[in-house]
């Protein structure tokens, strides 16, 4: 690699990227879940098929989605509570 190439991928770590905290921003949760349900279905199967994997991954990914849907409701609940 060249010292050009590793300076540019260096200097785009310079700057934070700005992530808003509108619930918008929430969609950055997908992605983020997809990930994990598919790394870690890839390292518990037993034995990988296309079928039983992908299944399995999306079962993983919605619990994730409804897990983080249902923390944010009770966060939104109780600081709704606590400043009123």
């Amino acid at each position: 690699m060249s010292p050009m190439a590793v300076f540019v991928v260096v200097a785009a770590f310079t700057r934070p990227e700005q992530i808003g905290t509108g619930p918008a921003m929430m969609l950055w949760v997908l992605p983020l879940a997809a990930s994990i349900a598919i790394v870690y279905k890839a390292t518990k199967v037993p034995k990988i098929t296309a079928r039983s994997f992908i299944k399995e991954s999306a079962v993983l990914f919605g619990s994730i989605v409804v897990f983080v849907f249902v923390s944010m409701i009770v966060g939104f609940v109780l600081t709704w509570l606590i400043v009123e």
